[in-house]
C-alpha cells in the first residue's frame, strides 16, 4: 500500500469515526451526514474517470476506501455510486449525475421499447441495493445504459438481513434520449464485468467488517474474566481469536489482490472469483467464532458486534456466494488444462514485473531484493 492510499485511508476513517451512527444504535436507513462528508472529500466516485465527472484514481483504492467502511459498517452507498452505477455511465462516455446513485440490470420483468426521442421504461427490478436512498438508478438494459432520476421510479421498501436498503423498484416512464447511453461495446461482456465488480466491492465491505468483528472479539475477550481471569488466557479462546484473524488477513489479502488485477486486467475475474469465495469462507468464521467469544450479549440490539456480523452474513450471499464464484474458478480452471494452470495462477498471484519483483514494490524493497541476489 502506497502512501497516498494510506493518507486516504486515514481520512475516511477519521470522518466514518465522526459520523458513526451504529454505535447508538441508529435505524435510518442511510447516513446523510457521513455521505455528505464523504462527497466533501471526493471519495464517492473513485475510479471514476475525472473527465466524467469522477475522482480518478484506481479500483486499488476504493476498495481500500471500502474496506473503512465496512469496518465501521457505514451506511452509505459507496460501492453502488462508485464502481457499479457511476462505472456503467462513465463507461458509454457520458458524464455522471452528482448525488448518491445505485445500478441495476434489467430482468424479464422490465420492458424498454423505443420510442421517438428517447425510450418507454416499464416493469420491476427486484432487491436493488440503496434504491430508497439514491437520486439516480443506471439501468443496464441490453445494449444501453438508461440513467432513472428519483423521481421516475416507485420504491418498494425491502432490506437485507442487516437492515441495508434492498428495494424492488417499479417503473413506468419515459426517458429522453439525452439519459440513453450506447454501451458502445459487447452488452454480455459488460454484465460480467459489473457482476464482478459487484462482488469485488462486497469482497472489500467483508474484510472491513471482519476486522472489526476481530477487534470487538479481541477487546471483549480481554476485559471478560471467568474463575478470575480474562478469558484471554484460555488456551480455546486463544485458539478462536488466532484463526479469526487468519481469516481475517486473507480477506484483506484476496479483496485487494483482486483489485489490482482487475486495474491491470490480468485474468480479473478469477482474482475477483478467489476473493469472493475466500471472503466470503471468512465471513462464516469470523462471525461464528467472534459470537462464541461474546456469548448471547453480541446479538443484543445494541451491542457493536451484530452490525458488523449481520453484514457479513448478507454480503457474503449478495453479488454471487461462495459456491457460485467457486464454479466460475472451476470453469477457468478447466479451461487453462493442466499446462496452464501454474501460469493461471501465477498471473492472478503474483503479476510479477519482467524481473520477477511484485507491482507496487517501492524502491527501498527493489534495492533489497537486488541486495540479496
Amino acid at each position: 500500500m502506497n502512501d497516498i492510499i494510506e493518507a486516504l485511508e486515514a481520512t475516511v476513517r477519521a470522518v466514518c469515526a465522526k459520523h458513526a451512527d451504529v454505535a447508538a444504535g441508529a435505524r435510518s436507513p442511510w447516513n446523510a451526514p457521513l455521505w455528505t462528508a464523504l462527497e466533501q472529500i471526493g471519495v464517492t466516485t473513485l475510479s471514476v474517470p475525472e473527465e466524467h465527472g469522477g475522482s480518478g484514481g484506481d479500483l486499488a483504492t476504493a476498495v481500500a476506501v471500502l474496506e473503512v467502511l465496512g469496518q465501521y459498517s457505514a451506511a452509505v452507498p459507496l460501492a453502488e455510486t462508485a464502481l457499479l452505477a457511476g462505472w456503467l455511465v462513465a463507461g458509454c462516455g457520458a458524464a455522471i449525475p452528482g448525488g448518491p446513485m445505485t445500478a441495476a440490470v434489467a430482468g424479464p420483468e422490465l420492458r424498454v421499447d423505443p420510442q421517438d426521442d428517447g425510450v418507454r421504461v416499464a416493469g420491476a427490478v427486484g432487491r436493488v441495493p440503496w434504491a430508497r436512498c439514491a437520486e439516480h438508478l443506471a439501468l443496464l438494459a441490453g445494449d444501453r445504459v438508461i440513467v432513472l432520476r428519483r423521481e421516475e421510479f416507485v420504491v418498494r421498501e425491502r432490506t437485507n438481513l442487516a437492515d441495508e436498503p434492498r428495494d424492488d423498484v417499479v417503473v413506468d416512464v419515459r426517458v429522453p434520449a439525452s439519459r440513453v447511453h450506447p454501451l458502445g461495446r459487447d452488452a454480455a461482456t459488460v454484465a460480467r464485468e459489473l457482476r464482478a465488480r459487484a462482488a469485488l466491492a462486497r469482497a472489500a465491505l467483508i474484510a472491513g467488517a471482519a476486522r472489526r468483528a476481530l477487534e470487538l472479539a479481541v477487546a471483549y475477550a480481554g476485559e471478560r474474566e471467568q474463575f478470575g481471569r480474562p478469558i484471554a488466557k484460555f488456551q480455546a479462546v486463544q485458539q478462536h481469536l488466532a484463526a479469526m484473524a487468519g481469516e481475517v488477513l486473507l480477506a484483506k489479502i484476496a479483496a485487494e489482490a483482486a483489485a489490482l488485477a482487475v486495474d491491470r486486467d490480468t485474468e480479473a475475474e478469477v482474482a475477483v472469483a478467489a476473493a469472493k469465495a475466500v471472503t466470503g469462507q471468512a465471513a462464516g468464521v469470523v462471525a461464528s467464532l467472534a459470537h462464541q467469544i461474546h456469548g448471547a450479549i453480541g446479538f443484543t440490539e445494541e451491542h457493536p458486534l451484530r452490525h458488523s456480523t449481520t453484514r457479513l452474513w448478507a454480503w457474503r450471499d449478495e453479488a454471487g456466494n461462495e459456491a457460485a464464484w467457486a464454479a466460475v474458478l472451476d470453469r477457468h480452471v478447466l479451461a487453462a488444462g493442466t499446462g496452464g494452470l501454474w501460469s493461471l495462477l501465477t498471473e492472478v498471484v503474483g503479476g510479477a514485473d519482467a524481473d520477477g519483483t511484485p507491482p507496487h514494490t517501492s524502491a527501498t524493497q527493489r534495492q533489497g531484493k537486488e541486495s540479496h541476489g
